[in-house]
């Protein structure tokens, strides 16, 4: 403003000092040549006296603005002054690097701390928490270096900048150091993240398929409902489920990841189990029916034929010695009590039925099964009995023959491909050949136990048929 307002006060002083030293100026035309001359004398004296006010108001200016640092110690000043301010933004820079690594792995470890609570996810977080304090400490150091030097100063000694330049670079090293650590261990959390990750991503999709199992399950048991079919027994299990449902809501993080989807896990098992049941219910229901009507005739056939086995006993007493029926006796008076308890029983399912208690239904329903099956056998057995005795008391030959046959046909394995036989093939073999000869022996006499020859015989098969299969799956082993 001083230079400014000093110009047209210039002008005005310089105006008289002309016009008294030119004869001309104002004797001259008005507004000729004379006062042109007068306009450009006072413009040069303007300039002649500008410089002096104008340096003495710069010179305070050049020391107080931005052309200081040209002045600063030379070009050397200068030069600490950029190292120091280089060293200085290397470090911000390694300082940002630390902090975003540091900001990015405390994500990784609250996500493996949310999912793994085993000892190598605790390990994990403690090492982080030990390398959080380095990084505090060399941050501090930094932080520090920062503050102790003002590198804008204008009176910044070189010794000052360089020191400056020192100490920020022993703090940018610092920090590159422990980032090189930080990078290192969240290598080493590779398997740990990646699994806690995982469990993640199923986290959502686990509780979103648990909700849509519960919601088709409570649709299904209304259409069961509808049919009239009360599924109280679903309904209650399906009620039960509602307490796992409220806390799948509230989430895993009240509840941690591992347990949520662990309970959903459940949930949808338990909830598909009841939607699947209800949409059986009516199926079940109608083959309860069919079981029932299906047993009752059952039951009242075995009746008829249970009452056939006192005469075939009779004959079996009349033609045979003892030891061939007397294991039958009992079978008339236990048919007769199997067929009862299976009406009993199929009375209790018919009313477990009418009052939809599926379950126990199906239960007596088994129990009826069984004794029907049991009185089935042994009044079959009885029939069975008379018959095999009548073939063998005709002609044992016929039974001789299919014994021996089958003693000879594993004789014949056992000495395949041998010159002598595995004595753990050959002696139980040449021991039924003993016991058949004993069991033909004892059919002579004037009443032969012709049951205890079929039972020899039989067993006697059944030895030469293991031993087939063992040297079968002896040699069968052996090419493999």
């Amino acid at each position: 403003m001083t230079a400014t307002h000093a110009r047209p006060e210039a002008g005005a002083g310089g105006s008289s000092a002309v016009h008294s030293g030119d004869g001309r100026g104002g004797s001259g035309r008005p507004g000729g040549r004379g006062v042109r001359d007068g306009s450009g004398a006072r413009d040069l004296l303007a300039l002649v006296l500008l410089p002096v006010p104008l340096v003495l108001a710069v010179l305070p200016a050049a020391f107080a603005g931005g052309g200081t640092r040209r002045w600063f110690g030379g070009r050397g000043g200068e030069n600490e002054r950029a190292e120091a301010q280089a060293a200085k933004d290397a470090a911000a820079e390694a300082f940002y690097e630390l902090d975003s690594a540091q900001r990015d792995l405390r994500i990784s470890i609250e996500t493996i701390n949310a999912v793994d609570s085993s000892s190598r996810g605790r390990k994990a977080a403690e090492d982080f928490a030990a390398l959080g304090r380095r990084i505090d400490e060399v941050s501090h150091g930094y932080i520090t270096a920062v503050d102790s030097h003002d590198l804008d100063r204008d009176d910044l000694e070189p010794a000052v900048a360089s020191r400056a330049r020192t100490e920020l670079t022993r703090a940018k090293d610092d920090l590159v150091r422990v980032k090189g650590e930080l990078d290192r261990f969240a290598q080493g959390l590779g398997p740990l993240l990646g699994s806690a990750e995982t469990q993640l991503a199923r986290l959502a999709p686990a509780v979103e398929r648990a909700r849509q199992a519960l919601l088709a399950a409570s649709n299904a048991l209304d259409t069961v409902r509808a049919s009239g079919l009360r599924a109280d027994e679903l309904a209650a299990r399906l009620a039960a489920l509602a307490p796992e449902l409220t806390k799948l809501n509230q989430g895993a993080g009240k509840h941690g990841v591992p347990e949520t989807l662990q309970r959903a896990d459940v949930v949808l098992r338990d909830a598909e189990a009841v939607r699947t049941e209800a949409e059986r219910l009516p199926e079940r229901a109608a083959e309860i029916d069919r079981r029932l009507v299906s047993l009752r005739t059952r039951a009242q056939a075995l009746t008829t034929r249970a009452g056939s086995v006192e005469p075939v006993l009779s004959e079996l007493r009349r033609r045979f010695s003892a030891a061939c029926w007397q294991d039958l006796q009992p079978v008339p008076e236990q048919a007769a009590v199997n067929v009862r308890q299976a009406e009993d029983k199929l009375a209790e399912a018919a009313k477990a039925r009418d009052e939809q208690r599926w379950a126990d239904a199906t239960s007596r329903l088994s129990t009826v099964r069984a004794l029907l099956n049991a009185t089935d056998e042994a009044v079959s057995a009885a029939g069975d009995r008379l018959q095999q005795l009548n073939a063998v008391a005709k002609d044992p030959q016929q039974e001789i023959e299919r014994t021996r046959f089958a003693v000879r046909d594993a004789q014949r394995l056992a000495m395949a491909g041998r010159h002598t036989p595995d004595p753990r093939h050959a002696r139980p073999l040449d021991d039924s050949v003993a016991r058949l000869e004993r069991a033909i022996a004892g059919l002579e006499g004037r009443h032969p136990d012709y049951w205890h020859f079929l039972t020899e015989t039989e067993a006697v098969r059944q030895t030469a048929a293991r031993v087939v299969s063992d040297i079968r799956e002896e040699r069968g082993g052996a090419q493999g």
